[in-house]
Parts: C-alpha cells; structure tokens; sequence
C-alpha cells in the first residue's frame, strides 16, 4: 500500500463518484477502479457498497477513510518540515537513453520538481554502457534506459515495454501500410544506433531479428536516433525506433506500426545497490503517478 493509494481512495470517498474523483485527480477512470479493487483485495475488506447512487462507502470504508485522512495529513506535515529542515539545495544527476525524452519521461521529471522543489534535477544523455559507469562512479544517481546490462553493482527494474514502429520514407511502398513485419525489412538498408561494440539499443535490433531466424545483410550504424532518421527522410533506407518517437516529425517520414509480437523496447530504471530507496522510491512513484493517468499497465515493483 503506498500514499497515493490512500490519496485515490479519499478521492471517491470525499467525490461520493469514481468518474468525479478521476477528473479531480487527473486520471483515467479504469485505472482508479483498478487501484481501488486492488487496495480492498490487499485490505481484505469492501470499502463501498455495490450499486449505490452516490456512492457509499461500507462501515470498514468509513473507518478506513478516517485513519487514510489522518495518515494523509502526517505525511503531508512530514514532508514540510523535512524540506524546511534541509534548507540546501540538492541535486540529483538522471541518466537517460536519447529516446525516451520523446516519451513520458519529461512528465516524470515535471511531477518530481513539483513534489521535491527543493530537489534540482540534471539530465544527462548516456549510453547503456556508460550509463553503468556513470551509476558505479558516482556521477550519476538514477538511469533510465531501454537495454537490459547485469552488473553486481546496480539494481535495474522493468518499468515497461514500449511497442516499435518502423521509420519509412514516404515514397517506398510500405509507408501506406497500416502494419508491416520484420519479415518486410529484411531485405531494407535498416539503420542503426547508437555505434558500439556491448549492449546497445542497435543490438536490440539485430538480436530482434534473430530471434525470429532473420539476419538482414544491410545495417548501418548511425551516430543517434536523430541522424538515423534524417537518413530514412533522406530515402535511404528506414529505422526502427520506439512508438513514441512518433512526435518527432521529418518531413516525407512515415511511421507504421510492427505486426511482430516482440517488436517491443523495455524501459528500465537503474539504481545502485547501495540506494535504500531515499532517491528509487520517489522516482518510482513519480512514474507510477504518470503511468496511473496515461492507463499504462504496469507490475509495481518498489525497492
């Protein structure tokens, strides 16, 4: 159970409704529903009774309600003295694959700044392999990143996994397809990045096709997402990036949906494993808070 449970929950009580509570907390309302159902089947107990317009809550609801207010209200009062007693700054240093700023991860760091303003964040673009580095050296604080690498030193959760699209140029032939599959490309000039000899995002890539028993002849290494598709917008050949890449827009470059149930890019967070959860569980809950309002189905892990 964690704090913004209780806050869903004194939402629909003090709402007396699900969809006002959504609206007043910024949230979709199946997921509210979910988090309540799972908040009764931890507790045990139904907190509203069935059916009832407006709703109401049960005599446990009741009692529940009161002591979520009260805990609500101390860990409010917690936090501001706490910020009050730390009067210095601190600043926390992110890491974080090229791609994932055209995902939620500007939304992350927005509600983080507005719930820890005394905290200044720095982000800092890294590759998977110097990523690791940076965490073992103390350079950085957190990571976020789309490519599993083992280290003894570092805790790495699965957040997610982000669907891949193909980038195409407008003229080919596929470009008007609703969806295509690896099997399509094969035979394409597929571009690549970032340029490395480890665990990259390229040879994700190159792995994905594998496992499907496909080994394509024509890669080419690009420096980073962003030359990778002034190549496909330049016609000469296409890439495969996260879905959220979308928002990027060249002119005469299609995006099209992969068919193939593994066409998936995971999105980790990395700690060090001496972190005991002062900077992982509210970077966490920040996620969780984004992912609650978008409807992203997730395995809440905490350390």
């Amino acid at each position: 159970m964690e704090l913004r449970h209780l806050r869903y929950f004194v939402a629909v009580v003090e709402e007396q409704s699900f969809t006002k509570a959504a609206e007043k907390l910024f949230i979709a309302q199946p997921p509210l529903s979910r988090q309540i159902q799972n908040l009764e089947e931890e507790l045990g107990a139904q907190l509203f009774e069935r059916g009832s317009r407006p709703l109401r809550t049960t005599t446990i609801g009741r009692f529940f309600y009161q002591q979520a207010v009260k805990l609500l209200t101390n860990a409010e009062e917690i936090k501001l003295i706490t910020q009050r007693a730390s009067a210095t700054e601190r600043t926390i240093n992110i890491g974080y694959g090229g791609s994932l700023l055209c995902g939620l991860l500007p939304r992350i760091v927005y509600l983080y700044r507005q719930q820890y303003p005394h905290s200044n964040i720095n982000l800092i673009e890294l590759n998977a392999i110097d990523q690791i580095q940076a965490l073992k050296e103390g350079r950085v604080d957190a990571c976020f990143s789309r490519v599993r690498v083992s280290d003894l030193a570092i805790k790495r959760v699965l957040l997610r996994e982000e669907p891949l699209i193909a980038a195409v140029h407008s003229s080919h032939p596929l470009s008007t397809q609703k969806s295509i599959s690896l099997n399509n490309l094969k035979d394409e000039q597929i571009f690549v990045y970032p340029p490395s000899d480890g665990q990259s995002y390229a040879t994700q890539i190159k792995s994905l096709f594998l496992e499907y028993g496909m080994e394509p002849k024509r890669f080419s290494t690009q420096a980073d997402l962003q030359q990778s598709l002034g190549m496909v917008a330049a016609g000469e050949g296409i890439c495969i990036v996260p879905e959220s890449v979308r928002i990027m827009q060249f002119r005469h470059v299609n995006y099209v949906k992969l068919s193939d149930s593994a066409a998936m890019s995971p999105i980790y967070l990395i700690v060090r494993n001496d972190d005991e959860g002062e900077l992982a569980r509210p970077l966490f809950d920040c996620v969780y808070q984004v992912y609650d309002l978008e409807a992203i189905e997730y395995d809440r892990r905490v350390f």
